[in-house]
Protein backbone atom coordinates (compact mmCIF):
# COMPACT_ATOMS: atom_id res chain seq x y z
CA UNK A 1 0.00 0.00 0.00
CA UNK A 2 1.39 3.39 -1.02
CA UNK A 3 0.75 5.69 1.94
CA UNK A 4 1.88 8.83 0.12
CA UNK A 5 -0.54 8.16 -2.74
CA UNK A 6 -3.42 7.58 -0.33
CA UNK A 7 -2.64 10.83 1.51
CA UNK A 8 -2.50 12.71 -1.80
CA UNK A 9 -5.88 11.31 -2.86
CA UNK A 10 -7.44 12.30 0.46
CA UNK A 11 -6.05 15.83 0.13
CA UNK A 12 -7.47 16.11 -3.40
CA UNK A 13 -10.90 15.03 -2.17
CA UNK A 14 -10.72 17.56 0.69
CA UNK A 15 -9.89 20.33 -1.80
CA UNK A 16 -12.89 19.40 -3.94
CA UNK A 17 -15.25 19.75 -0.98
CA UNK A 18 -13.67 23.05 0.13
CA UNK A 19 -14.55 24.72 -3.18
CA UNK A 20 -17.73 26.83 -2.98
CA UNK A 21 -20.80 25.62 -4.83
CA UNK A 22 -21.45 28.30 -7.46
CA UNK A 23 -24.61 26.78 -8.87
CA UNK A 24 -27.68 29.06 -8.65
CA UNK A 25 -30.19 28.22 -5.93
CA UNK A 26 -33.42 26.61 -7.04
CA UNK A 27 -36.82 27.36 -5.53
CA UNK A 28 -36.64 24.10 -3.55
CA UNK A 29 -33.18 25.08 -2.20
CA UNK A 30 -34.55 28.39 -0.94
CA UNK A 31 -37.62 26.70 0.50
CA UNK A 32 -35.47 24.15 2.35
CA UNK A 33 -33.20 26.89 3.73
CA UNK A 34 -36.23 28.88 4.90
CA UNK A 35 -37.70 25.77 6.55
CA UNK A 36 -34.40 25.01 8.38
CA UNK A 37 -34.18 28.65 9.47
CA UNK A 38 -37.74 28.59 10.81
CA UNK A 39 -37.14 25.30 12.66
CA UNK A 40 -33.94 26.67 14.19
CA UNK A 41 -35.72 29.78 15.53
CA UNK A 42 -39.02 28.08 16.42
CA UNK A 43 -38.40 28.47 20.17
CA UNK A 44 -37.63 32.19 20.00
CA UNK A 45 -40.53 34.33 21.25
CA UNK A 46 -39.45 37.17 18.94
CA UNK A 47 -39.48 34.90 15.92
CA UNK A 48 -42.94 33.56 16.84
CA UNK A 49 -44.23 37.14 17.05
CA UNK A 50 -42.73 37.91 13.65
CA UNK A 51 -44.28 34.76 12.16
CA UNK A 52 -47.67 35.50 13.64
CA UNK A 53 -47.91 39.20 12.82
CA UNK A 54 -45.48 39.55 9.93
CA UNK A 55 -43.82 42.64 11.38
CA UNK A 56 -41.41 44.08 8.86
CA UNK A 57 -39.66 47.43 8.59
CA UNK A 58 -39.09 47.45 4.80
CA UNK A 59 -41.39 49.31 2.48
CA UNK A 60 -40.31 47.41 -0.65
CA UNK A 61 -41.00 43.76 -1.45
CA UNK A 62 -38.33 41.27 -0.29
CA UNK A 63 -35.72 40.34 -2.89
CA UNK A 64 -33.06 37.62 -2.63
CA UNK A 65 -29.66 39.18 -3.36
CA UNK A 66 -26.87 36.64 -3.00
CA UNK A 67 -23.35 37.93 -2.49
CA UNK A 68 -24.30 41.58 -2.04
CA UNK A 69 -23.50 43.60 1.06
CA UNK A 70 -25.88 46.29 2.28
CA UNK A 71 -24.44 49.68 3.21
Amino acid sequence: MDVERTIDEIEQIEEMFEAPDIRPLSASDISAANRRHDEMLAHSPWFRLWQRYGVCCRSEAPVLRLGEVEN
